[in-house]
């Protein structure tokens, strides 16, 4: 499977079951099923999902606040992970979000996941800061990373 093959589209309740499996496996903290519903839920909220076929093979929450896009999860699964998966998600977001010129991007990242910021620098974001403590399983510090909103 390569990122070409891939259908995008907007996640629903239906996914709820799917979108846990790859959770529990990709996160030691994983959300619950009622953090992804509210998500889901949101008006404010972009939540796409990468289909093979049938199959929910990554997704990605994301939550509009006034001034920044806020990725909140990305998560794909492990058998079709360095794939493309999550690029192709993510830029997907970009080009539905591509005309709220005034809204950049924002998310947190553990800096001990050196795979993940390569990713989020390839895309454009940078780092801006440092959330100590941020992570609860293990109270281990988070890179608060950032994409300019005109970048494409």
């Amino acid at each position: 499977m390569t990122a070409v093959a891939l259908e995008i589209r907007t996640l629903d309740l239906v996914d709820l079951t799917a979108i846990e499996s790859i959770e529990q496996r990709a996160y030691p903290t994983p959300w619950s099923r009622s953090m992804f519903a509210s998500e889901l839920a949101k008006p404010t909220s972009i939540c796409l999902g990468a289909f093979d076929g049938s199959d929910l093979v990554g997704y990605v929450v994301n939550s509009r606040y006034v001034d920044a896009w806020h990725v909140m999860n990305v998560a794909v699964h492990p058998e079709h992970q360095r794939r493309g998966v999550a690029t192709a998600l993510l830029e997907r977001l970009f080009e539905l979000t591509r005309n709220d010129e005034r809204r950049g991007y924002t998310l947190e990242v553990r800096i001990s996941n050196e795979d993940a910021i390569r990713l989020y620098e390839k895309l454009g974001f940078e780092p801006r800061g440092v959330r100590r403590g941020y992570y609860t399983d293990n109270r281990e510090d988070a890179l608060i990373m950032w994409r300019d909103a005109r970048q494409q």
